[in-house]
């Protein structure tokens, strides 16, 4: 995480300085259009496209955080994790899952919308026809045991 704030900072100082020398040229040239200044403009547009990559970097950085927040998250409430924690945990009245079961069920339902999202018949021909009592996965005991 140091490397990216890092390179942002850079980035940001790059391009500040280069906004600078643009000024600074128009000054200069009396705010003529010359060399001086079509060189600093060319340098303050290279700048300002390296400084949108580092912020693009860094969100996307942000964003890989926040899923991976939120997933473990999910995992600690629903394997029961969180329940000695003060004003968390069994306030659902549900048993906790393993982490096992609770990734399998994650990836069959990831499945089940990516096969909707391509309409695939057989996502949702499967289960428009499921008995309403039919387990949601038989392998799993919890799923037979209803």
């Amino acid at each position: 995480m140091d490397s990216i704030v890092d390179s942002l900072n850079s980035a940001y100082q790059d391009f500040v300085g280069a906004a600078a020398n643009v000024l600074e040229a128009k000054e200069l040239s009396g705010g003529q259009k010359t060399a001086a200044t079509d060189v600093a403009l060319e340098n303050f547009k290279q700048k300002w496209e390296l400084f949108r990559v580092s912020c693009d970097q860094a969100e996307e950085f942000v964003e890989s955080v926040k899923q991976r927040v939120g997933s473990e998250c999910l995992v600690d409430e629903a394997t029961g994790s969180v329940s000695g924690k003060t004003g968390q945990g069994g306030m659902t009245g549900l048993p906790p899952i393993s982490a096992v079961r609770l990734e399998q069920m994650s990836k069959a339902v990831r499945w089940l919308v990516i096969e909707l999202q391509h309409g695939s018949g057989a996502a949702g021909g499967a289960a428009g026809h499921a008995h309403p009592s039919a387990p949601f996965d038989a392998r799993f005991s919890e799923d037979n045991a209803q």
